[in-house]
């Protein structure tokens, strides 16, 4: 073992533990490690920059084009609103119907995309149907894993694995390539949900307490009591406040510390600042009491035109990881937050300072004429029923027909997929199906940077021989028991790891490995990077596996327990599918 493979495999297990814990953007991650390399000297400077002109960042960047130019012209949300329609029969029916429709959708545009045009549809239906929003949301976003694994453009996992076997003199993945085995996950999948795992969803926040969106979950807002509130100089049990409003926690503060008096005695004064925690419903009511200013506004005069606005953080987006205040929210945006719904935990900071992720949602007030450039933004995905996009619907046939272009031409063997998307996305502009700044705006740079830093990873293990020396021992371990079970144990390897970091990260980490294995054995490398590709993209026990589970989580009201409960079983069924039938559909 030479330094540079001790040097490269203590990287390595630095991003492993960063990539999971996430104390770091990972795109930011990816960067250190590929800076950490190109001083070191594992790596030259081509070696570093090479991840960004790589194929697989390439195509991948330009399908978010190709999914926002679908977008853009209201293509797939014509397929929304019917499936808004369907709800109106059954709530079964819908089920159906939605997990179909979004799993083909999946095959060939952006499963984050697909996700968030359907989130607010879901959740409209859900509250017509009266059953909890996590009951279409969680098949939602597994639907959307079901059907990226069927194509090669599905997923950027996909792209990625593709990019890095052709890099090593293999052949890329077919579009259709994985389509069979594809099936049979989307197929047995779907059946698990509709049979077991939609029943295993815990059905929160029904029937009456539902809000007008999906406010059942829990708003932590701050009030100031002014002079002429009513419940000023009562005790805060007989208060008004409580009263005539549903609150299920309240802190109050008097010269900016916190009163620890007992509720039956603690008078309240004016000027009293008191924290609250209530749902959306009774935010409203709230928001509209004489002598109550929300904390939040600072006091600024209430438009008659403005609508409260309900908004998930996007994963990678500049709030994922930030508060308020270090993402400079109110300079940027000109919005005050008027409410956090942060995870399932109800926070006593102060709204500005507290820390976000991906998923929690926010509460603001927005004047209709700003909808739009909200809207563009990436930060979020609004999910109040207000916000309706406009669409260039005259288009819309062109960019259907630009994207279907791109996947034929591709699957035919006409031109490399890389050279089809980069068309493309140049006609989608020159059409005017969508603005170069729109183009620009769709692509998740995070992804990007992310692609471009780990695939240098790869090309580190490669060059020091760790690749050799890792997929040896893999070898080793599970060679003696044959071929099935070096599938089986690469295919398992990747479920865990993709659970705790990011697919991507695990794919270009394992792929160099993957083929370094099969040369040792003598076999056909295939098999093992098929593995690889669809356990990567097949992440169902946990909310930060894959980014659709992320943009769920807020909404559902979810937990954590939620995805171990019905996800393992799912990770484990297709684990016994894949060792089953990747052996039979690439033979070794």
């Amino acid at each position: 073992m030479t330094l540079d493979i001790i040097l490269i495999l203590g990287l390595t297990l630095s991003a492993v533990i960063l990539f999971a814990t996430e104390k770091l953007p990972v795109d930011l991650t990816a960067m250190i490690i590929m800076g950490a390399m190109l001083l070191s000297g594992i790596i030259t400077a081509e070696d570093a920059i090479g991840g960004f002109s790589n194929p697989a960042t390439v195509t991948v960047g330009a399908m978010f084009v190709l999914s926002a130019g679908l977008f853009k012209t209201g293509a797939v949300n014509v397929v929304g609103n019917l499936l808004a329609r369907v709800g109106k029969i059954s709530f079964w029916l819908v089920l159906v119907v939605m997990m179909l429709v979004v799993g083909t959708l999946s095959a060939f545009i952006n499963n984050t995309a697909a996700v968030a045009i359907f989130l607010p549809v879901s959740l409209a239906i859900a509250r017509d149907c009266k059953v909890g929003s996590g009951r279409l949301l969680m098949p939602l976003s597994f639907a959307s894993m079901f059907g990226g694994v069927c194509t090669l453009v599905g997923t950027s996992t996909n792209i990625l694995v593709s990019s890095i076997a052709e890099r090593h003199g293999l052949a890329p993945i077919g579009m259709f390539e994985p389509t069979q085995l594809g099936l049979i996950f989307f197929a047995v999948g779907a059946a698990y949900m509709l049979l077991l795992g939609v029943r295993m969803i815990p059905d929160r926040a029904s029937g009456e307490e539902r809000g007008q969106v999906f406010g059942s979950g829990e708003y932590q807002t701050e009030i100031v009591l002014e002079p002429e509130a009513r419940s000023v100089g009562t005790v805060l049990t007989q208060s008004p406040l409580l009263k005539d409003l549903v609150i299920r926690g309240i802190d109050v503060f008097r010269d900016g510390k916190r009163l620890d008096e007992p509720a039956d005695t603690l008078l309240l004064q004016t000027g009293d600042h008191l924290k609250v925690r209530c749902d959306l419903e009774n935010f409203r009511k709230l928001k509209e009491r004489r002598g109550i200013a929300l904390r939040q506004q600072g006091g600024a005069a209430k438009s008659e035109e403005a609508v409260l606005v309900e908004a998930v953080v996007a994963p990678g987006s500049t709030l994922d990881g930030r508060s308020l205040q270090q993402a400079r929210f109110r300079s940027r945006y000109g919005l005050q937050a008027l409410a956090i719904r942060h995870r399932n935990n109800v926070r006593h900071e102060n709204l500005e300072d507290i820390r976000l992720k991906a998923g929690d949602v926010l509460l603001f007030e927005v004047e209709q004429h700003h909808l739009d450039q909200l809207r563009e933004d990436r930060t979020f995905v609004l999910v109040s029923q207000v916000e309706l996009p406009v669409f260039r619907r005259s288009r819309m046939l062109t960019a259907v027909a630009i994207v279907t272009g791109v996947v034929a031409a591709a699957a035919s063997g006409f031109i490399p997929i890389v050279a089809g998307a980069i068309v493309g996305c140049i006609l989608l502009v020159m059409t005017r199906c969508i603005t170069l700044d729109e183009a620009y705006r769709s692509i998740n740079w995070q992804v990007i940077f992310l692609l471009a830093g780990v695939l240098t990873l790869g090309t580190g293990l490669e060059k020091t021989g760790a690749a050799r020396l890792l997929g040896g021992l893999m070898v080793e371990t599970l060679g003696s028991l044959g071929p099935m079970a070096l599938v089986s144990g690469i295919y398992l390897a990747t479920s865990i790891l993709t659970e705790l970091m990011s697919n991507n990260a695990t794919a270009a980490l394992l792929a160099p490995i993957a083929i370094a294995a099969a040369e040792s054995q003598g076999i056909d490398s295939r098999p093992l990077l098929m593995a690889i590709t669809f356990a990567a993209s097949a992440s169902f026990m946990t909310p930060v596996g894959y980014q659709t589970n992320t943009l769920i989580y807020g909404p559902g009201q979810f937990r954590y327990a939620d995805f171990l409960k019905v996800g393992t079983p799912l990770n484990i069924l297709f684990w016994i599918l894949a060792t089953i039938f990747i052996p039979r559909f690439w033979p070794f």
